[in-house]
């Protein structure tokens, strides 16, 4: 105990010190990591890319140091001298969910990936790390960034307009959502424009969001597309789009994602931001999210407002998949003799990290999947994709099921701390 507590005190102090020193180490742009994740199921290499500045920032200017641990990736920004966390972000890729895969034991593949931060005053060291599933992180990447680099690329931002849907104050203080138009001719701007409105309509009417309307600025970038829709390899479908995006990921007829995520970042960088979310116009069930990443889904079917709230719930949230029956492309995701990081499962390996105090006395521990216990917190084995060792808070929750029932009381809990953290 008296190694946590010296711990949490030193991980407070840095904190601090981030937190109240943005003038002294930031400006107000952003600058832009590209780098390729390379490997397979065991090996992750990182290949730099290039940087980037880009005009228009979001998120706090007092809250700059990750205090969540989310995520299978972190990146850390550190003082010229190397001894100062000054900014980090947990983050999860599409990269991190392939390597799970069948597919991944029998080739290696790249993503092209994207991180930014504040835009530094003076020279940095950058360091990107890998959670391994053991659940510490280790160093997988590191270099100096030189603000003053001529390698910085400072280029004209992609084409495209962009439409304030809720004005609700400064970035500073609230959250930034970017809207990205994907599938959308030149001549159903309107039509996406009215979708971005209804699926921002939808989140403010689900708690805890409906609480927080005045606290979120909703864009509206309008990427145009060549054609209208989406591609469907299954059925031999494709259509050019501007962030070319897809049904059949990790061949799952569902799961409709883009790993495109430098086209996505060209134009979510027309506003400032905080998450991305791609609508994807279609009537097709179908979508995707990810922590720190993006948010997609269609808009046209009558489960897309539902599929919007789930996939907004991992990419802005970290919460988990609480399903288990489902078929998924993944292969052993959680092992069970590890805590998973997201806030909304236990494997009981660290319970009293996650919702324990929540749950009244007399709720039976595991908790049996009746009526009885419908509607309260308690401890429901089946999620993370596994239907034994690894539990749920609710029998029902918008992160297990298209029911009536919106996010459990722990997903309310964990999704109300993002938001406080990014207003304030």
């Amino acid at each position: 105990m008296r190694t946590f507590v010296v711990f949490f005190f030193t991980f407070f102090a840095i904190t601090t010190v981030a937190q109240n020193n943005y003038d002294k180490y930031f400006s107000d742009k952003v600058l832009r990591f590209d780098f390729m994740f390379a490997g397979n199921s065991q090996k992750t290499v990182v290949y730099p890319v290039g940087m980037k500045e880009e005009p228009f920032r979001g998120g706090s200017k007092t809250n700059l140091v990750d205090p969540f641990n989310y995520g299978n990736f972190r990146y850390e920004v550190f003082d010229s001298a190397g001894n100062t966390v000054i900014y980090s972000r947990g983050f999860c890729t599409l990269f991190q969910e392939w390597q799970t895969t069948a597919e991944a034991k029998t080739m290696e593949r790249s993503f092209y990936e994207v991180v930014t931060m504040p835009f530094p005053k003076n020279k940095v060291k950058f360091i990107l790390s890998i959670r391994e599933r053991n659940g510490s992180f280790t160093k997988l990447y590191e270099t100096v960034i030189n603000p003053d680099d001529y390698f910085i690329r400072k280029e004209k931002p992609v084409n495209a307009a962009v439409t304030k849907i809720y004005t609700a104050g400064d970035p500073e203080t609230c959250v930034d959502l970017a809207f990205i138009a994907e599938g959308y001719e030149a001549d159903e701007m309107g039509k996406f424009r009215n979708d971005a409105k209804k699926m921002a309509d939808i989140l403010f009417t689900e708690a805890p969001f409906n609480e927080y309307k005045d606290r979120f600025n909703i864009w509206a970038v309008e990427a145009v597309s060549a054609e209208s829709g989406t591609d469907i390899p299954g059925e031999r479908k494709y259509v050019s789009t501007a962030l070319n995006s897809s049904f059949y990921t990790f061949d799952l007829d569902r799961y409709l994602t883009t790993q495109d995520i430098k086209s996505v970042n060209d134009y979510a960088a027309l506003v400032p931001h905080d998450n991305i979310i791609v609508l994807i116009n279609s009537n097709i069930y179908g979508g995707g999210g990810v922590y720190n990443y993006y948010s997609g889904t269609t808009v046209g079917h009558p489960y897309s407002p539902k599929v919007f709230m789930h996939e907004f719930g991992h990419g802005f949230a970290g919460l988990a998949d609480e399903y288990y029956s489902s078929e998924v492309a993944y292969e052993e995701f959680y092992p069970l003799d590890v805590e998973p990081w997201e806030p909304n499962i236990t494997t009981i390996v660290n319970f009293d990290s996650k919702w324990k105090k929540m749950i009244a006395g007399q709720t039976p521990l595991p908790t049996p999947a009746i009526e009885k216990y419908s509607n309260i917190t308690g401890l429901f084995e089946g999620g993370g994709y596994s239907a034994r060792g690894i539990f749920r808070p609710e029998m029902e929750c918008r992160m297990k099921s298209n029911s009536p029932k919106g996010y459990c009381t722990v997903c309310r809990e964990a999704i109300k701390k993002m938001i406080e953290f990014n207003i304030k």
